[in-house]
């Protein structure tokens, strides 16, 4: 089996080494009571031979396509002595976020547990984006919690010669001109049509500041969790599915926030999973958007349904020019993609749904935990004034698992207030324009 990665991967870790960020995944899990720790040790012992057991190696050539190799380096379970309240779990979660992780010299993932003067257990696994999307990271959670490994084996770092390396990489590079000649040309097509969508597109929201602190700061992050009948109950009282009342609910705050175009509507942009059996690139997804009038959203799902069914059927039927265009990223130098990039577009916000997450992901101890969310993909090492140059960024993740919904947001516009507190002000205030209640993720509580 090939470890050559898949354009799109490249680009995941390239663009994150250009402009000096790290896209992460953190998967949350509370236990009302102590975890087992040894049924905690097995769960990471098989994370370190399952579908994170890999890392990067770039190519030798400046335009060679990087390689899969195995991971020796893993992080060990760091298992926290002292006990702290549950109110500061946010601020712990937080900490492990902030924990180096390095996609090409490792550790790319890093477990940990945390005790509970309650009596509670939190757990904690960090993971880098650019070895897995949502789906991905799901299915090695789900083979660890069983206890089986990665049937592949992926060769040791260093194990090509220099000159197999750069004799391997040219012939790979010649193999991509095709691919290559095809992405120049859909990236003029796209550009001939951002010129001609410019106008309609325009946003409402504060101007871009060019200026800012260059010293990193953190995103703005709030979670809550819903109830999963009643939130099902809801989106089937307004006409729509689950999928529809996860889009119209990311339009709905994105209004709140003030992230809107000029005439009152929200594009959505929703990643569409194209995982396949045995596939092993990190990042196996599409991009589809929607356009949606959030004013309609809590009062009539119809609309937006119907609009999300027509965007997955297009995204079906229709090319992807974006995708297209990954295949002439490995050719382009990096100063030039660092300074060409932006993490999100000010005319959209992203929305990810895992949808429903296997039981045995809940089980990291061999027990079901009490609740289990994925916060999303956070960018770390953003500085307010690369926040400024791309306009900000605004994306929300869900899924749902132990009976609840979980919805992850993540938010910096530029020119307003960006707290986590008001985003978790906005998170419910948006909740109540739908009718619904939940909990915060820091205020969990014992039955």
């Amino acid at each position: 089996m090939s470890n050559v990665l898949d354009v799109l991967d490249q680009r995941a870790f390239d663009l994150g080494r250009a402009i000096g960020i790290t896209s992460l995944a953190q998967c949350v899990w509370v236990y009302d009571r102590p975890v087992d720790l040894d049924g905690l040790r097995r769960f990471h012992e098989h994370l370190q031979r399952g579908q994170l057991s890999r890392l990067i190696e770039q190519s030798p050539l400046p335009f060679g396509r990087h390689r899969w190799v195995a991971a020796h380096n893993s992080s060990d379970l760091e298992i926290v002595e002292a006990a702290r309240p549950r109110e500061e779990f946010d601020a712990w979660l937080a900490e492990q976020v902030d924990i180096p992780l390095d996609g090409e010299h490792g550790p790319g993932w890093h477990l940990a547990v945390l005790p509970f003067t309650d009596g509670g257990t939190g757990v904690s696994l960090v993971v880098l984006h650019c070895l897995t999307d949502g789906v991905g990271l799901c299915e090695a959670l789900t083979e660890a919690a069983l206890g089986r490994d990665n049937p592949i084996s992926w060769p040791s770092p260093g194990s090509r010669g220099r000159w197999q390396a750069l004799r391997e990489d040219a012939g790979q590079t010649l193999r991509d001109i095709p691919a290559a000649g095809r992405a120049v040309v859909a990236a003029i097509r796209l550009a001939r049509r951002s010129r001609a969508d410019a106008g309609p597109t325009e946003t409402t929201t504060t101007p871009t500041v060019l200026s800012g602190a260059d010293e990193p700061v953190a995103v703005p992050t709030a979670t809550v969790l819903v109830d999963a009948e009643e939130w099902d109950a809801r989106a089937h009282a307004l006409g729509g599915t689950s999928n529809s009342l996860l889009v119209g609910f990311v339009a709905r705050l994105a209004q709140r926030v003030g992230r809107v175009a000029s005439d009152g509507s929200v594009v959505v942009g929703m990643p569409v999973n194209e995982r396949a059996d045995g596939d092993t690139r990190a990042n196996a997804i599409g991009r589809t958007t929607v356009r949606v009038d959030p004013e309609l959203a809590t009062t009539d799902l119809r609309e937006i349904r119907a609009a999300v069914k027509q965007a997955l059927m297009r995204h079906g039927e229709v090319p992807d020019e974006e995708q297209a265009v990954n295949a002439i990223i490995p050719l382009l130098p990096k100063r030039f993609l660092g300074a060409t990039s932006r993490v999100g577009a000010t005319d959209q916000v992203g929305s990810s749904n895992l949808g429903a997450v296997d039981p045995a992901a809940s089980r990291v101890d061999g027990t079901e935990s009490d609740h289990l969310v994925i916060r999303g993909f956070p960018h770390r090492g953003l500085t307010e004034a690369m926040l400024n140059r791309f306009g900000g960024t605004h994306s929300l993740a869900s899924g749902r698992a132990n009976g609840r919904v979980f919805i992850c947001a993540h938010s910096y516009l530029p020119g307003r207030v960006n707290t986590n507190d008001l985003l978790q002000q906005d998170l419910s205030s948006t909740l109540k324009d739908f009718s619904l209640t939940g909990t915060q993720l820091g205020a969990l509580r014992l039955a």
